[in-house]
């Protein structure tokens, strides 16, 4: 059997193919972290990635494959989670990007579009790094072309069966490509779950699609508001969050590509709130809070008809805190976002006067969609995001170039502990280049060093680490290892010279006892009377401790 064309229900089928493929095997993945604690995350974070995409097409009965790799990009975009689901999404915006316009497409076209795939992941990296997930697609689809060779027949089935076995290989390369992938005898953790995907892909083209082991659906979508929250007697104090996407027809505005968008831009700008506004090719997306939802979609409706329509009673969402709507009118100039996790960090930042509080942190990256969820409550003029996580920082990024209604600046840093000094020593009253200054000042002022349980050995030429044993580390480097974790954290303190800070905030963990963190607080007192140490009950659930210091 040959397929010479690939069109909008075959790719849909091999797209929910790879989803499902990801969904069965994200543990795997997960576990290819070269890092031994309990942070593998890139399993999950490629699978809800890919899954918001599916979210968007598995419904479709589209045959135009430009149409259905429009609608997953997007879909993967707003999911993106993570490095891995970052890198994933633009490989597929590159994709859509050379196929927007084929209602199917041939062998050469979805060559030129995996090629714009490759530049389009590159460019969403600052500094790529070679033997990562990006390596191995780029290789994997260079050989690919460069050999036609390697298969018999130029058709879809041979070229992805070349294709898997280049990507296969040039993820086999990555433990040689990096030092830390080497010394702990894996391969990138991204890399595999992308030829996972394309290996259910593939088997979809073959016949053989995958079935998911997951006894929820991935599609599945429902939310279950208690629509008891507003009853006969309610106010509509929040109006209605109001999202469709909008199909420009020929027959109502003539030629589409000469169509002026702003027209609508400014009706909604000037009837609406919290509008978010984007227009690719013919398909506009319109997202905006109002209280006449019908009114709105009576005037769209004159320029085109609609694909998809979603209209839900914020009164609703906002008991059920789906989203945290603001009652503030006034619209602040500037607003602070932090993403962090465990309540009493949470609380912490909220009495430094943090404006949102973004769930997330290590294992439990946010989305694009969640950070422009934020965006939107904050409605400020000028938005500073701390992401406190090296594997949220592109995802935030990603967000904040595609959200036009404030100037969103992404501060990136790696940590917990950054975010919470820098905040407390800025002054947000100052002026924007002010307040960048301030920040910098106080993340290169702060050290951040975590204690965790490792959960599998590790042995390098100068580690020994076995499953349970407690690791501090600072970012990616092992400073101490014990089986005693109070042990683990003097090992440091022995280390580092605590006269050259002024103050250390202790924050301790979920899995830490109360008795544990005044022991701990005598020890130190012990070594430095000096040292203001301020102990904060974070209830973190990876890192037992966090220890912040500031000079």
């Amino acid at each position: 059997m040959k397929i010479l064309f690939l069109d909008g229900q075959c790719i849909k089928k091999m797209l929910i193919s790879g989803s499902y493929e990801l969904e069965n095997n994200k543990q795997q993945i997960n576990d290819l972290n070269v890092f031994p604690i309990p942070d593998g995350d890139t399993g999950d974070n490629m699978s809800m990635t890919v899954n918001g995409g599916i979210k968007y097409i598995f419904d479709s009965e589209d045959d135009n494959i430009g149409n259905i790799f429009s609608s997953f990009s997007e879909g993967t975009f707003l999911s993106a989670r993570g490095n891995s689901g970052v890198i994933i999404s633009r490989i597929f915006t590159g994709i859509s990007d050379v196929l927007k316009n084929n209602a199917k497409c041939s062998l050469d076209d979805f060559k030129n579009a995996l090629e714009n795939g490759i530049n389009l992941s590159y460019k969403a990296v600052s500094n790529p790094v070679e033997g990562t997930i990006l390596t191995v697609f780029k290789n994997g689809v260079r050989r690919t072309c460069e050999n036609e060779s390697d298969f018999m027949e130029p058709d879809f089935i041979s070229f992805f069966g070349s294709l898997l076995k280049n990507m296969n290989k040039a993820l086999t390369e990555t433990t040689e490509q990096l030092e830390i992938l080497k010394s702990s005898g894996v391969v990138d953790s991204g890399g595999a779950g992308l030829v996972v995907f394309f290996s259910g892909m593939k088997k979809a083209l073959e016949g053989n699609e995958v079935i998911s082991n997951n006894s929820v659906k991935v599609h599945n979508n429902s939310g279950g508001l208690d629509f008891s929250k507003f009853t006969s007697e309610s106010q509509l104090n929040y109006g209605y969050c109001t999202e469709f996407n909008l199909r420009l027809m020929t027959s109502k505005v003539g030629e589409v590509p000469l169509f002026d968008e702003k027209i609508i831009f400014d009706y909604l700008n000037g009837c609406g709130e919290s509008l978010v506004f984007f227009r690719s090719e013919s398909i506009i997306r319109v997202h905006v809070h109002t209280k006449k939802p019908g009114d709105i979609l009576n005037f769209c409706q004159r320029y085109g008809e609609f694909l998809s329509i979603k209209i839900e009673n914020m009164t609703l969402q906002h008991n059920e805190s789906v989203f945290a709507i603001s009652k503030k009118e006034i619209r602040k100039k500037y607003a602070t976002l932090v993403v962090a996790n465990g309540v009493g960090v949470c609380s912490k930042f909220k009495e430094l006067g943090v404006d949102f509080v973004l769930n997330g942190g290590q294992s439990m990256n946010p989305s694009v969609d969640d950070f422009i969820s934020a965006y939107k409550t904050l409605n400020a003029e000028n938005i500073i995001v701390f992401p406190s996580n090296s594997n949220i920082i592109m995802t935030a990024q990603q967000s904040a170039e595609n959200y036009n209604n404030s100037n969103i600046y992404v501060v990136e840093n790696k940590d917990i502990g950054t975010s919470y000094t820098a905040i407390a020593s800025t002054d947000f009253n100052s002026s924007l280049d002010e307040i960048k200054r301030q920040i910098d000042t106080a993340m290169k002022n702060t050290f951040t060093y975590s204690v965790s349980k490792a959960n599998r050995d590790l042995k390098t030429e100068t580690l020994n680490i076995l499953s349970g044993d407690f690791i501090t580390f600072k970012g990616k480097d092992i400073i101490s290892t014990h089986k005693d974790r109070i042990l683990s954290i003097m090992e440091l303190l022995n280390k580092i010279n605590l006269d050259d800070f002024s103050v250390l905030f202790l924050i301790s963990g979920k899995n830490v006892k109360i008795n544990e963190v005044e022991k701990l607080l005598n020890e130190i007192n012990n070594i430095n009377k000096d040292l203001e140490v301020l102990h904060i009950n974070g209830g973190q659930p990876v890192y037992d401790y966090t220890l912040v210091f500031y000079n």
